[in-house]
């Protein structure tokens, strides 16, 4: 069943496994085991369908709302929440145990009825959603689905391609712990379908079976348990490579950087993400030139960031910076107004404007969501509390241009750090490819044990830019919009993040020693690598779940 868009909707389709399970915490992981991936006939992108829940409203109300559906009409949706059909499994995603929350009996109309309410009052584009009547609908997953625009953008792609829900408790167990379940590789598809399928190792994850096996950036993955990847049944290849349990074990061809054919096995495990990976200080003939590949925007990443960039201070100082975002595809826009502030200083950031919200006409002024009046949000100088004791200050670089590394997966709160920097005039230099076009963002709203995700706003910049609906494109101009001073290089398989002979970094660290976008040493046109790893010249996709390829705020 499609319950909405994704972030990489030209190949892969959003889908939900039937049924709701309830509450219950033990197995958790098992049943979210890197649910965010599959290889359904073409690959698919495969996300929890309910279970878990809570998002702040934590009290049902007294009295059964009225059913009978009137267009035009919206009750408030306090009306109609925690109201559910299959009651007992809301949890309040907010707060950090993801406690339960008290809910009651109700039907499925009741809940998508507050889905109706809910988009009307909050939806950036409300006034382009169809007005459907909720009684018709027996699954609020399919009505929600419809809850949204149909407007196109000036390419002709979707307006709205981030529409979408999650299992409640896996929200929580990403956003706040930072933990998966699966092998700590991280699969780069380069082509979906058969008979051309290909999968390669984008990156590993430290201290998991992927490592263990010594499992390289660049590695083919051949077959999955005697099936060809390239042509075989895919939903054995779904199985091994996205296990659904702990400790599967399966066997993996696999063909090394080097050429080195041999098979594998690995037990899939829980897996604690690295937020940051691969910081150090690269000397060149044109000064010291700070390095980081930067994962994700969860709340872990606040204490790794800080490390980071002590790391990078103790070592230096650096000169430049190559921050690299190519598999960045969002998160918590807090997180990213705090690296940005570690990167510019407080010189071109004091009373500046990261980023502003701007919700619906309804609300020009008041944040529908907080009720609180619409105040920009800053380059935070100081903690936040997330996975470091609130209030402490943040180190800096000030460093007046940043390297951004960036590919289609660059994505909402990773797109908005090089917005808010380039808002408050540090030079943005984008190496790599366009980013996926992202300046929107919402709230989580959680309701009977799912958490919906609908566009309540676009983020504008302290200039008042935000429209970049088309991504952020490497070009020979900055134009102080979507066209930014860069060049445009494919992604290297051949070497290793964070090895300045890998295409993107060996481009970066040429145009800060003034070289400009020379063409990487032994890379072919429309290659992906040297010549060597014989592969097909198309922008990867890796997967990442729907909270990891957004922009998401943290309500007070």
């Amino acid at each position: 069943m499609v319950i909405g868009g994704s972030v990489y909707s030209d190949v892969f389709q959003l889908i939900c496994s039937a049924g709701r399970p309830s509450r219950h915490r033990e197995p958790l992981i098992k049943k979210t085991a890197y649910l965010f991936v599959s290889l359904f006939i073409a690959l698919a992108l495969l996300v929890g369908c309910g279970g878990g829940g809570g998002g702040g409203i934590v009290v049902a109300p007294p009295t059964p709302p009225p059913t009978d559906w009137q267009p035009g009409v919206f009750l408030d949706e306090s009306t109609y929440a925690l109201r559910c059909a299959t009651p007992g499994n809301s949890v309040n995603i907010y707060t950090a145990s993801c406690p339960a929350v008290a809910d009651v009996q109700g039907s499925t109309t009741d809940e998508n009825n507050f889905l109706r309410s809910w988009s009307n009052r909050t939806y950036l584009w409300y006034d382009e959603i169809v007005d459907r009547d909720p009684g018709l609908y027996n699954d609020p997953h399919a009505y929600f689905a419809l809850l949204k625009t149909t407007a196109q953008s000036p390419t002709g792609a979707p307006r709205d391609k981030f529409h979408f829900t999650q299992d409640s408790e896996a929200y929580c167990q990403l956003s706040q712990g930072g933990v998966s379940a699966g092998y700590g590789a991280e699969w780069a598809i380069l082509e979906a379908s058969p008979p051309n399928r290909e999968i390669i190792v984008a990156y590993t994850e430290p201290n998991t079976p992927a490592t263990a096996n010594n499992l390289l950036r660049g590695a083919v993955v051949l077959e999955v348990d005697g099936v060809a990847v390239n042509n075989g049944n895919a939903g054995v290849l779904n199985a091994g490579l996205f296990p659904s349990a702990l400790n599967e074990s399966h066997d993996f061809t696999i063909r090394d950087p080097d050429g080195t054919v041999r098979i594998i096995t690995m037990v899939s495990q829980v897996i604690t993400n690295a937020m940051v990976q691969n910081a150090q200080v690269i000397d060149t003939q044109t000064g010291a030139v700070g390095y980081m590949t930067f994962n994700y925007h969860r709340a872990p990443a606040e204490e790794e960031l800080i490390d980071a960039v002590n790391l990078l201070i103790a070592n230096g100082p650096v000169d430049d910076l190559v921050l690299d975002l190519r598999y960045n595809g969002g998160g918590f826009l807090d997180i990213a107004a705090q690296l940005a502030y570690m990167i510019a200083g407080s010189e071109p950031t004091a009373g500046r404007t990261f980023e502003t919200l701007q919700f619906n006409d309804k609300f020009p002024a008041t944040n529908p969501v907080t009720g609180q009046p619409i105040t920009p949000t800053p380059f935070h100088d100081k903690t936040l509390g997330f996975s470091v004791v609130e209030g402490q200050d943040l180190p800096t670089l000030s460093l007046p241009r940043v390297f951004v590394l960036t590919s289609g997966g660059t994505c909402s709160a990773s797109e908005a750090i090089m917005n808010g920097l380039r808002g408050v005039g540090v030079d943005v230099i984008q190496i790599g490819s366009t980013t996926c076009g992202k300046p929107y963002g919402f709230y989580a709203q959680e309701n009977c044990g799912t958490t919906y995700f609908t566009i309540q706003f676009r983020g504008v910049n302290d200039a008042n830019y935000g429209d970049y609906t088309d991504g952020f494109e490497p070009s020979a101009v900055d134009d102080g919009e979507a066209q930014v001073l860069g060049c445009q290089v494919a992604d290297d398989f051949s070497e290793q993040l964070g090895n300045p002979a890998e295409n993107r970094l060996e481009v970066a660290l040429a145009f800060q020693a003034g070289q400009g976008c020379i063409t990487p040493v032994g890379a072919a046109p429309g290659e992906l690598g040297k010549p060597a790893l014989q592969l097909r010249g198309r922008e990867p996709i890796v997967p990442r779940s729907p909270f990891d390829s957004n922009r998401i705020m943290r309500r007070p």
